[in-house]
């Protein structure tokens, strides 16, 4: 008996390899779409997960974003019963308009229905379906956005209940894989729609292969996990400054908050940067709108001072130089709380 399609065993060693970490008995839930991602990581799973004794299920998440996107939902759950895999729910989320954008906000709630998902059925891990490609097209929007080495250090193979099995998988294979399983997959009009950013990105990636060659997208994909041992070891660095970067005001002010201007300017600028990201986000500032030109221009009242005006930051914060000090003043009571490296956009 011949084994299986090459690329179905691509992904199915990528799937192994991450159930390693599970006990029999644990339950791991699929991210599905219905995409061919998404299905080509279901049916490994369906696969592999009984051999470990390990339960195995889908949660699709219907963003009601599309018209018939209820019956591309109940297909896809379909789909993955007949893998099979259980238990198998559908969600549908609401998608409120929101500042960053449709795309920004369909994922925070596909996240939160993921999140709640795995909650509600004690699943020990949620597997996402982002491969190879999409790690490039991450990387390659986060250099036309000028960002920093978190962003460009790409998705995270791992955090928290969240894993991405597929980042070494093309996505060729996942389709290959696909058609040698007999699986159809639906293709979302949205990836087509050159009103998205990353559907543009993804075009000139298209175009970068053909113009230089084949493996860009793996070069790419490559320096983002090299940059990623690099941004997690600068902000552990951080995360470790920070709370002795800062003192509480008087007593009739506690809400405001010094920098202790001694013990920051003796960090790098790598990690002071850092430090300054986290000291927002702890004053209150929503992690996500924390951007480099709020951290570089609360840095200059250190480095550059030359009698310029209080940063306006996210969260309403005010970030100002008087008398040679310089304060925080948020707009509810400080404590610090260690916060998470931002994550950089993805996909599905």
């Amino acid at each position: 008996m011949s084994g299986p399609h090459p690329a179905t065993a691509a992904v199915r060693l990528a799937v192994r390899r991450c159930l390693g970490e599970c006990d029999p008995g644990d339950l791991v839930l699929v991210a599905c779409s219905g995409g061919a991602d998404s299905l080509a990581l279901a049916a490994a799973l369906a696969f592999d997960a009984p051999k470990l004794a390990v339960r195995a299920g889908a949660v699709v998440v219907d963003h009601g974003l599309q018209e018939g996107s209820a019956e591309v939902a109940q297909r896809a759950a379909t789909t993955a019963r007949d893998l099979p895999l259980d238990p198998v729910e559908v969600v549908r989320v609401r998608v409120p308009p929101a500042p960053e954008g449709l795309e920004a906000a369909a994922r925070s709630a596909r996240y939160a229905a993921l999140d709640a998902a795995a909650v509600r059925h004690g699943a020990r891990l949620v597997l996402l379906g982002h491969t190879l490609d999409d790690q490039a097209e991450t990387v390659l929007l986060g250099l036309t956005r000028g960002a920093g080495t978190r962003s460009l250090s790409g998705m995270p193979r791992a955090r928290g209940r969240f894993r991405r099995p597929l980042l070494g998988v093309t996505r060729e294979q996942t389709r290959a894989s696909c058609r040698a399983e007999r699986l159809s997959w639906w293709e979302d009009p949205m990836n087509a729609d050159p009103a998205f950013t990353r559907v543009r990105v993804r075009r000139a990636l298209v175009e970068l292969e053909r113009d230089l060659g084949p493996g860009v997208a793996a070069a790419l994909a490559r320096s983002a996990d090299q940059l990623r041992e690099d941004a997690d070891h600068l902000d552990a660095e951080a995360e470790a400054a920070a709370p002795s970067t800062v003192r509480r005001g008087p007593a009739e002010d506690p809400r405001r908050v010094y920098i202790e201007p001694g013990v920051l300017l003796a960090l790098p600028r790598a990690v002071r940067t850092r430090v300054w990201r986290r000291l927002l986000v702890a004053a209150g500032a929503p992690a996500g709108q924390v951007t480099t030109r709020h951290t570089d221009a609360c840095d200059a009242l250190l480095t550059h001072w030359h009698g310029q005006g209080a940063v306006h930051a996210p969260g309403d914060l005010r970030v100002a130089r008087s008398r040679g000090r310089v304060s925080i003043t948020p707009a509810a009571a400080v404590e610090w709380v260690p916060t998470p490296p931002p994550e950089p956009a993805d996909q599905e």
